[in-house]
């Protein structure tokens, strides 16, 4: 059986706007970066995950979001939301009305405000009601780095034969947790790498692709490495994965989310502006990102 969802695909922004406190969702401006997203060889997207800055948007906001994501993506792009609440019954509750936009599948990253109380059953019994009662599709989401709770990877690949969890986007960077499990999952699970530092080795050792946030400024750099390894010219593949790996450290590990606005922006598209607490970068390193951004072209 083929996997559901493979190739890349854009964590995206959320771009806001109204002075410093970023107060309102720039609607005009998602659209527009979808529009020119459209025109790479994405896979989909994912809207409403870390990078989207989800936990800084009420409801109301997060549905009509996903909702302007699914009426702008290309024919054949799958759109994925990021669903998780601190309870089941709100994970549910989300994901239901997320399905209602269109949606092809939720995204949802384990409970983490009781992380102490969050052993491997109460993992399993939360994903596997999620699962149960999803009308759409559930994605697991390992993101330790934000939650402070890791996946075990058994409990990945137990989760992994019910039939409504097709996949993980596992974003820990760690390629021993994808060695332990990959030959363990069903051929049609899909494995999604979150970093991109990591996409052609996570390829190479059986990843599906990858949700990545710097495919927001750099989509066609994503997409080639990933076409490839494809084609099998991996010393190709390896030299773009080399030019990738200077934006991922200077982006995501030193400015996060604002440092990939300033990106998007000097690459043509709407960052907008983070929403506080997020604070934007300065002028000495947004000309750094300028820079290197320029390099990358």
């Amino acid at each position: 059986m083929s996997k559901e969802f493979q190739g890349i695909f854009p964590a995206l922004v959320t771009p806001f706007k109204g002075g410093p406190l970023g107060a309102e969702v720039d609607d005009e401006a998602l659209a527009r970066n979808i529009g020119l997203l459209n025109a790479h060889a994405l896979a989909g997207y994912l809207a409403l995950g870390s990078t989207g800055e989800c936990v800084s948007l009420t409801d109301d906001e997060a549905i009509r979001l996903a909702g302007i994501v699914c009426k702008e993506a290309a024919p054949g792009k799958k759109v994925i939301v990021g669903t998780g609440r601190e309870s089941t019954v709100l994970t549910i509750d989300f994901t239901r009305r997320m399905a209602e936009t269109g949606a092809d599948a939720a995204l949802v990253r384990p409970p983490s405000y009781f992380k102490g109380k969050m052993n491997r059953e109460a993992l399993k019994r939360h994903y596997l009601a999620v699962a149960d009662a999803a009308p759409i599709s559930v994605i697991l989401y390992n993101i330790p780095q934000n939650t402070g709770i890791v996946i075990d990877p058994d409990l990945v690949v137990e989760l992994s034969a019910h039939p409504n969890i097709v996949g993980l986007k596992e974003s820990s960077g760690s390629l021993p947790y994808l060695v332990e499990i990959i030959r363990r999952l069903p051929a049609d699970f899909s494995y999604l790498v979150g970093s991109p530092s990591i996409l052609l080795p996570a390829l190479l050792m059986g990843a599906s692709g990858a949700i990545l946030a710097v495919a927001n400024a750099a989509p066609a750099l994503c997409v080639e490495i990933e076409r490839l390894y494809r084609e099998g010219k991996i010393q190709d593949a390896v030299e773009r994965q080399l030019d990738l790996v200077p934006l991922c450290k200077m982006v995501m590990e030193t400015y996060g989310i604002s440092g990939l606005k300033c990106a998007m922006r000097s690459a043509g598209f709407e960052g907008g502006l983070a929403r506080m607490p997020l604070l934007p970068v300065d002028e000495k390193s947004a000309a750094e990102i300028d820079a290197l951004m320029k390099v990358l072209r």
